[in-house]
Order: structure tokens, then C-alpha cells, then sequence
């Protein structure tokens, strides 16, 4: 029988929260460290002693009572055990004398056991020293074989033998003395063949910065022949255009077979610059090399762009625009063929950076030109620059905007130019007809002008209607016109056409008139001189539609198309106001000379007693002058202007001895005096008749002749000679008869008429009823005259 259990009492601490925590603690099986490190920190450590106590004699609480309930099985348990140790004594004895027995008999197997393990292991030593001979000789090999391909600087497939070194045998070579070996070397190997490559590269870069000149020489040069070849396919064609209205001549347009080889001239070798890239690409490094590419080329181009500062611009503008050409040639085969080395993004950002600085250039040293044929020049090769650049694709609006801008400092400078050479031609000329005595002189200077209307050719030696200066200025003119074609072509215009008529306008004007003008007002020529540039500007305002057809063929424009425009030349009216300043200094010319002679008036007795036979001596001398006016101006003027300057110089004559009676110089004058005035207008009358009807100025049908001229000189002496004078004061007979008279001028001479001169028998002598009456009329006329007043 079990006896009953024992209980024992628990004697509980005072701190019973601290004891239940820790009692807790410990059925959970968690750490008890941070209540005992709190416990000591706290200075509290009899507490959390005096509650472990009490939890320890729990516990032994509890296992008596656990053994109290249990013991009978332990008993059981125990007896049990000491059973199974019987008979496990008796297995190990039986065990022990089979092990005896089996070593016994496994000792003979053992050793063969052992020699052939020994032999597998042999075996397997012998293998891996075959696999490692192996992968040692192969990787010997690779690297021999590497070798070679350096040596005969065949870098990619050593790089591929390399490749394979690395990534096939590298990891798997056993040696490990061998191994790192081969690794060291590998990365030299890489790095030599890259300075390599790069040395090649860099050889190339000099050499191709040698070369670019040439390159852009040729390309340049290709395209200033294609220029000429389409100049002269446009030139046969307006020449076919020009004969014949029935279309193209077929035979104009052919199949141009040379542009293979001048693309062949650009020839040059980038080899040098794929193999470099390749490689850094099989390096692994292809950015770096396309990095290192791209600023080399830009310090290149910087280096290129830098104009000489020992050499004139118009010297060196060729090889400077020829290098930069050059260079872009090159980068755009490059771009193309290089499997993106450069993008499209860098070669127009560079392009732009090189056009902008090659712009900025322009504009200074245009601004500082001041020779027209320096200028054009320097504008033709910049565009055949365009030209060349443009077939690679880059844009050169910046370029055509830079000659637009300096187009009207092109044209002031050759403006300059002409009006030198026009002043000196037009100072230095004799102006006396020009004598031709040579067709080709005829050639020369008449018909490569349309000067002459006719194109047969006259006999010689042919005078022609102007002096030497008039196709001088054309070939000025037509040279003129050439350069400003020259400029204005292959630029951002459409058509020329009208700017240049705008230029040749400003030529004509500005230039030209301006000297003419200059020559006309200096009074330096003499009146056949004077005569001779009338008939010069005549000439060369006829030249104009000769110049507007040069123009228009040159410009491209068929001739018929040009001959139908309405719209021509401001010029011309502004030569033909010129002229008439020309006209007006003949004139003024003419009476001037006239008033040489007229000033023998003065010598004229006003007073003579006698009836005179004969001209007075002044109009003997008036009209030798007028029979040389005529006989030179009819030679040199049209007729209109022959007319302009003869009547002038009559109306002078005129208005001259109208003045001489009216001024006080004449206090009185005698009928016989009238009388020899009567006789000299009759001989200048009879000379005006007799030279408007054999200059042909009668068949122009103009409505005043040149005795028109006379009218008012001629009616007051007939008023003097009249047999009464007084009918002037009838309104109908003076309309008729003295319409071109002023009441004014005819009370003046009239009061200073005497019917005789005054002597000491004056009253004395015998008059005649005629005489008489005529007297009382005219003392009838002052009278009413003075009374009018």
C-alpha cells in the first residue's frame, strides 16, 4: 500500500507579485536575466532571494508528491533494467567472438583491399596529371599562338585568342604558378594592343589633317567644274532658246559620266580609324575610343579654324576654307561607314560651331574689304564651299545669309570702283566723234554694244555719232553687270533678274548721271564738246535696253520673255532729264557766244542820216557763228535737240536787240537806223528758213520755225517802219499784226523813235506828206501809249 502523501506548508513571501512574475517566468521557460539584473541595479536582491527560496521549495514540493504517486512503476521499471543488462552482456560476448572471427578471416582481403586502392589512386593521379599536361600545353599554345598574332600586328583575332584564353581555360588551369601567370599578362596584352591601335590612330589623325586641304581642295574643285558644266549647258541652251521657239534641243542634255571618277579623287583611308574602333569595341572600351575620337577631331578643328594672322585674308581664305571642307568631308565618311563612332547629333552640333565661326570671319573681313574684285573672289569660293559641303548634307543657310547681308557692300565697293574709272573716262575724252577705221575696232566697239541699229557693216574708216567715252562706259557697265551676276548668282535668290536691274538702276544713276551731271555744270568743254556729250548721253540711254538684255541673259532669262517685260529702267528717265540739263547748257552756251557778237550792237550809229545798203557787222558776225552752230550740231545732235538749241540761240538774238533798244545805252534812234535792223532780220530770217528746211526740222512738223524765233523783234520794226503806227492801239490790227508786243516795251523805243536825225538844218529840210504822216501817227501812238500807262 502507498502511504499517503506528506503535505508541506508554503510559506509565502511578503512581496507575492514579484513571486508570482518570477514564477511565471520560469513555467514559460523565458530568461530570467533582466529581473535579476533589475533586482541588483534596484539595490533589492534579498527579495528576489528570499521568492527564488520559496519557488525552489515548491518545486520540491511537488516532485515528492509526482514520486509519492509513482513509485510502485519505478520499482518495476528498475527490474526490468536489470534484466536487459543480462542480456546484453551475453550479446557483447557473442559479438566479441564474431568480430574475432571476421578479422581473422578479412586480414589476407584487407591487404589486397589496400594495394588496390593504392593502384585507383595512382590511376587517378596519372589522369589528372594528363589533364592538367593537358589544359597547359592548350593554353601554351593559345599564348604562342597570340604572340604570333602581335607580332604581325593581327590584333583582332589575338584579341579572340585572348577571348578564349579568359573565358575557356583561364579558371580551369591547375597550376596555379601558371595560372596567375596568365592572368597578369592578359590585361598587359589588352592595354598594349589598345596603345597600339591608338599609336595607328594617331599616326592617321596627323596624316588626315594633312590630307583635308587636298580633300577640300578637289571637292571644291569638282564643284566650281560642275558649276561650269551647268553654265555652259544653261548658255547653249538660252543660245538654242534664242534661235528657235520650238523646244529644247535634245542635244543639250547628256548623261554625265565623270562623277564616278571625281568621286574617285576623294579618295582617302580611314582604315586606321575602323580598326581602332574595333577594337576598343573587342576591349570593351568602345565609348572611351569614340570620347578620345571625338575630341581629338574637335581640337583639330579648333586648331583649324584659326585664320593666319601673317597672311592677308584674301591670301589665305582658299587653303583655310578648303581645310575646314576637308575635315567635314572626312567626318561625314566617318558618320556613314564607321558603325557608330560619331552620331548624327555630333557632326551638326560640330557643323554649326564651325559654320557660326566660319560666319563671324566673314562678316569681319567683308567689312574691311575695300576692293570689289577681292570681295567677289572671296564670295565665289565661299559658295563653291556650299556647294561641296551641301552634297555631303550639311546645311549652309548661315553661309547664303552672311553674302545676302554684305550684298550691298559688294555692290557700294564696285559702285566706288565704276564711278572712278567713269569719272577718269569721262575727264580724260576729247569729245570728238569717235573715227573707226578697223571692222574689228567697228566689232569692238559698236555692234558688242548695239550702238548702231543697223547691223550691216559701213565703210570705212565710219564715223561714229559719239566720242571714245560712250563704249568705254558700256564695257564698264556691262562689267558691272557681270560681277553683280557674279554675286547674286548660286546664292539664296530665286531671281536675280530684278535685284540686279535694281543695282544697274543705282549704276546708272548714281554713277553715271552723277558724272555726266559733274561734266555738264564744271563749264570746262567748249560748245562742239558740249554738243558731242549731249549726243554721248543720247547714245547711252539708247543703251540700256542693251544693257537690260545683257542682264537678263546672264541671269538666265530667254530674250523674249525679257523684251516683253514692261518693266525697264529708272535710269532712263533720269538720263533723259540730264539731257535736257545738256540741252539747256548748249543753249546757254550759245548765247553766251552770241553775246560776243551782239555786243558790236554798241557800235551801231542809232542816229545815221543815211539809209544804210548792207547787214550791220554784228550779223555778218552772228550768222558765220550760227552756220558753224548748225553745221556741228546737225553732225553731232538729234534733230530735236539741234532744234532746242538753234531756236534758243535765234530767240537770244531777238530777245538781245530788244534789250539793246530798251536799255539806256540807246537814248535815240533814226529810221535808217530801223531800216538797217529791217535788213539784218531779213538775212537772219532768210538763214532761219533756209537752215529749218535742210536740217529736215520741216518734216517733223513743228508749230514754231525757227523765224517764229524772230516774231517779236521782227513786229516792233515793222510797227517803226509801219506808215501808221498808231493802228497798234486797235485791238484787231495789233492781235493781227504786232500780237507777240508789249505795250510797255513799244512806249519806250517809241518814245526814243525819230523819223530823222536831229542836224543843224533839220527844220530846214524837205518832207515829203509821207514822212509827215507817218510822224503824226507815231506822236499819235505815244501820246495813246502814255495815256494807256
Amino acid at each position: 500500500m502507498s502511504a499517503p502523501p506528506k503535505k508541506r506548508t508554503i510559506v509565502d513571501s511578503g512581496d507575492g507579485g514579484l513571486g508570482l512574475g518570477i514564477a511565471a517566468f520560469i513555467a514559460n521557460g523565458e530568461d530570467l536575466g533582466p529581473i535579476i539584473r533589475h533586482s541588483f541595479e534596484s539595490g533589492k536582491p534579498e527579495a528576489l532571494m528570499q521568492n527564488l527560496r520559496s519557488i525552489v521549495k515548491k518545486k520540491e514540493v511537488e516532485i515528492e508528491e509526482l514520486c509519492r504517486l509513482h513509485y510502485e512503476d519505478f520499482i518495476v521499471a528498475v527490474d526490468e533494467l536489470r534484466g536487459v543488462l543480462v542480456d546484453a552482456e551475453e550479446l557483447k560476448s557473442m559479438l566479441s567472438g564474431e568480430n574475432s572471427h571476421l578479422q581473422e578471416a578479412s586480414t589476407a582481403l584487407l591487404f589486397k583491399l589496400d594495394e588496390l586502392l593504392e593502384i585507383y589512386s595512382v590511376k587517378k593521379n596519372v589522369g589528372e596529371a594528363i589533364t592538367t599536361l593537358k589544359i597547359c600545353v592548350k593554353v601554351f599554345s593559345l599564348c604562342m599562338t597570340c604572340n604570333n598574332y602581335i607580332a604581325e600586328a593581327k590584333f583582332h583575332p589575338a584579341l579572340k585568342t585572348l577571348d578564349l584564353i579568359q573565358k575557356g581555360y583561364l579558371n580551369s588551369i591547375p597550376l596555379k604558378l601558371l595560372k596567375k601567370v596568365v592572368a597578369r599578362q592578359i590585361p598587359l596584352i589588352k592595354l598594349h594592343i589598345e596603345k597600339k591601335v591608338c599609336s595607328e590612330f594617331n599616326d592617321w589623325l596627323v596624316h588626315i589633317r594633312r590630307m583635308a586641304k587636298q580633300i577640300g581642295q578637289v571637292s571644291i574643285s569638282q564643284a566650281s567644274l560642275a558649276r561650269q558644266k551647268d553654265e555652259e549647258m544653261r548658255a547653249r541652251q538660252r543660245e538654242a532658246e534664242g534661235h528657235s521657239h520650238a523646244g529644247p534641243d535634245e542635244h543639250l542634255y547628256s548623261l554625265n559620266l565623270e562623277n564616278k571618277e571625281e568621286e574617285s579623287a576623294l579618295d582617302f583611308d580611314v582604315t586606321p580609324v575602323y580598326r581602332a574602333h574595333h577594337m576598343h569595341i573587342c576591349l570593351g572600351i568602345g565609348e572611351k575610343f569614340r570620347d578620345y575620337y571625338y575630341k581629338n577631331r574637335l581640337m583639330q578643328l579648333n586648331l583649324d579654324m584659326q585664320i593666319s594672322i601673317s597672311q592677308p585674308f584674301l591670301e589665305s581664305h582658299q587653303p583655310y576654307l578648303s581645310q575646314v571642307a576637308g575635315f567635314f568631308i572626312v567626318e561625314e565618311r566617318v558618320l556613314r561607314t564607321a558603325d557608330g563612332l560619331l552620331s548624327e547629333s555630333q557632326v551638326e552640333t560640330t557643323w554649326e560651331t564651325a559654320i557660326a565661326k566660319i560666319t563671324s570671319i566673314l562678316e569681319e573681313q567683308f567689312s574691311r574689304m575695300r576692293t570689289a574684285s577681292h570681295f567677289l573672289l572671296i564670295k565665289d569660293y565661299v559658295t563653291l564651299l556650299g556647294t561641296a559641303v551641301n552634297k555631303y548634307g550639311y546645311q549652309i543657310t548661315q553661309l547664303i545669309e552672311v553674302l545676302e547681308k554684305s550684298r550691298d557692300k559688294y555692290h557700294q565697293l564696285l559702285l566706288l570702283e565704276c564711278r572712278k574709272q567713269i569719272d577718269d573716262i569721262l575727264t580724260n575724252d576729247s569729245y570728238e566723234q569717235m573715227v573707226i577705221k578697223k571692222e574689228y575696232e567697228y566689232n569692238m566697239n559698236v555692234t558688242a554694244f548695239h550702238l548702231e541699229h543697223d547691223d550691216a557693216i559701213p565703210d570705212f574708216p565710219y564715223v561714229a555719232p559719239f566720242s571714245s567715252s560712250v563704249p568705254e562706259v558700256c564695257r564698264i557697265v556691262r562689267s558691272f553687270i557681270e560681277d553683280s551676276v557674279s554675286y547674286l548668282s548660286y546664292g539664296g535668290l530665286m531671281n536675280i533678274y530684278d535685284v540686279v536691274k535694281v543695282y544697274l538702276d543705282r549704276l546708272l544713276i548714281e554713277v553715271l548721271n552723277d558724272s555726266l551731271l559733274n561734266m555738264i555744270y564744271a563749264r570746262s568743254l567748249a560748245m562742239s564738246q558740249m554738243m558731242q556729250l549731249a549726243g554721248n548721253i543720247s547714245v547711252l540711254d539708247q543703251a540700256c535696253d542693251m544693257y537690260l538684255l545683257h542682264s537678263a541673259h546672264l541671269c538666265g532669262i530667254p530674250k523674249r520673255v525679257a523684251e516683253r517685260s514692261h518693266s525697264g529702267l529708272t535710269a532712263r528717265a533720269v538720263l533723259k532729264a540730264s539731257q535736257n540739263a545738256v540741252y539747256n547748257s548748249l543753249i546757254n552756251l550759245a548765247n553766251f557766244k552770241v553775246d560776243e557778237f551782239m555786243v558790236l550792237l554798241e557800235n551801231v550809229n542809232w542816229i545815221t542820216e543815211e539809209a544804210p545798203d548792207d547787214a550791220n557787222d554784228y550779223m555778218n558776225e552772228v550768222l558765220i557763228y550760227l552756220e558753224t552752230l548748225v553745221s556741228t550740231a546737225q553732225s553731232i545732235l538729234p534733230l530735236e535737240a539741234l532744234y532746242k538749241v538753234v531756236s534758243g540761240a535765234i530767240s537770244h538774238i531777238s530777245d538781245s536787240i530788244m534789250t539793246t533798244l530798251l536799255n539806256d545805252g540807246v537814248k535815240r534812234f533814226t529810221v535808217n537806223a530801223v531800216l538797217g535792223l529791217d535788213i539784218d532780220l531779213k538775212m537772219l530770217e532768210a538763214f532761219a528758213d533756209e537752215k529749218f528746211d535742210s536740217t529736215g526740222l520741216s518734216d517733223l512738223g513743228k508749230e514754231t520755225t525757227f523765224r517764229d524765233c524772230l516774231v517779236e523783234i521782227r513786229q516792233l520794226v515793222n510797227l517803226l517802219l509801219s506808215s501808221q503806227p498808231e493802228n497798234f492801239m486797235n485791238p484787231v490790227i495789233r492781235q493781227r499784226n504786232y500780237g507777240s508786243l508789249d505795250h510797255k516795251k513799244v512806249a519806250i523805243v517809241c518814245d526814243k523813235y525819230k523819223d530823222s536825225a536831229d542836224s543843224l538844218f533839220g527844220s530846214l529840210s524837205n518832207r515829203n506828206v509821207k514822212q509827215n504822216a507817218r510822224k503824226k501817227s507815231m506822236d499819235v501812238l505815244k501820246r495813246r501809249l502814255k495815256d494807256f500807262s
